[in-house]
């Protein structure tokens, strides 16, 4: 059979597809919301009331998104709603800006992110088993940068040069391509196990496992070490770059994004041969590195070329978790389950880091802050190397 007939060439297409157009679908609901309610004369309140209302759903979104998607046969059909319910969110965005159908799509949007990143891992396991997940991992995080950049660009002029509402009548457009891409995968449910319903003694029992607690502990302090460093840079930037701040904010956000698009095919490949370890030192290390570079050299330029570093740790994060996820559940098949309470780990990290570097801030300075960030930094390092074990030859590696 020739590969353009091949149902399985088909679906790896669609997935690459899937992931790009679900990658643009996001980026709609970045910056964009707070330009466009600011437009519509929202207070400052009002809006970060809306923005909390999101991120809040998120996080307690996390399992029970993961429990849904476990106990769903199909997960395309997981897919489907999470790719349809954002992009409805972005029409209610664009139809009404009123306070009920912003707080409504902000809800919507968050549980759907929740349900849509378990559910893209979930499939792309199905596709191609255990062996190969690293390296399809990886080639998801490199589709999902490339969208994320492109997109954010298309909107940003979009949003400069014809109206701030675009953003969003494009976001839900941009919904359409992504459910044809799903389309394209096929049916795949038939080639993993009848998913029962959840099983409390099992879920019991990993909530229990103590290589699940100690990745908690290595993905909490990643995100603390990570969250708000670009934050407080990007307000140095802002003082020093003059009306160039923007330019050098936008730059400091799509390196990362290329960076990780280049090399998370490649952190994919590394995890699956010579196993979880080394890639995820790799990954925690450069965070404290970054971050102590950019408290000893804190010009707005400099920030550019070191933000370059945050894209490795960018990449082996977003290969590694969904792939020690799945070496953590190979037999008890929680595997979405697992998701979500990494999920809720990183939201959590994330949430105490703006926190606690905004007090450091005021308090001492930023360079206090960035120094606190590259102790929380090197804590989750130290973690990994002396508590994470090896998950690879459990998984079939």
């Amino acid at each position: 059979m020739s590969k353009k007939g091949n149902p399985h060439a088909r679906a790896i297409r669609g997935l690459d597809l899937m992931t790009f157009f679900v990658a643009d679908v996001q980026t709609g609901f970045g910056p964009f919301i707070a330009v466009y309610l600011t437009e519509r004369r929202w207070t400052q309140v009002d809006i970060g009331f809306a923005l909390s209302l999101g991120t809040i759903t998120a996080m307690i979104s996390q399992v029970p998104a993961g429990l849904l998607v476990d106990w769903l046969r199909s997960k395309r059909l997981a897919v489907g709603f999470g790719i349809s319910s954002v992009s409805f969110a972005a029409l209610l965005f664009a139809l009404s800006p009123s306070l009920l159908s912003v707080y409504a799509a902000e809800i919507l949007h968050g549980f759907a992110s929740c349900v849509l990143t378990p559910a893209i891992a979930a499939v792309s396991l199905i596709l191609v088993g255990h062996e190969a997940l690293g390296e399809r991992l990886g080639r998801n995080a490199r589709f999902m940068a490339i969208g994320n950049g492109i997109a954010a660009g298309v909107m940003g002029i979009a949003g400069s040069y014809v109206s701030a509402v675009s953003v969003f009548w494009l976001t839900a457009a941009l919904g359409v391509p992504a459910l044809f891409a799903l389309s394209m995968i096929g049916p795949v449910e038939g080639e993993t196990e009848r998913q029962e319903p959840l099983d409390w003694r099992a879920a019991r029992g990993m909530l229990t496992d103590r290589r699940l607690l100690i990745f908690c502990g290595c993905v909490f302090l990643f995100h603390l070490s990570n969250a708000a460093v670009l934050p407080i840079a990007a307000s140095q930037a802002t003082k020093t770059a003059g009306s160039l701040a923007d330019i050098v904010i936008a730059a400091s956000i799509v390196v990362p994004q290329g960076v990780t698009a280049l090399l998370s095919p490649w952190v994919g490949r590394r995890a699956q041969i010579a196993g979880r370890r080394g890639m995820l030192l790799l990954g925690w290390g450069s965070l404290p590195l970054r971050t102590a570079l950019i408290a000893l050299f804190p010009g707005a330029y400099t920030l550019i070329g070191l933000q370059a570093i945050s894209g490795m740790s960018s990449a082996v994060f977003g290969v590694m978790m969904p792939l020690i996820s799945a070496d953590l559940t190979r037999q008890n098949g929680r595997y979405n389950l697992c998701m979500g309470i990494f999920g809720l780990t990183v939201f959590i990290g994330a949430t105490i880091s703006t926190s606690f570097a905004g007090w450091l801030a005021s308090m001492a300075g930023s360079s206090a802050a960035f120094w606190g960030l590259a102790g929380a930094g090197l804590a989750g390092t130290l973690l990994v190397w002396l508590a994470m074990p090896e998950t690879r030859d459990e998984a079939g590696g």
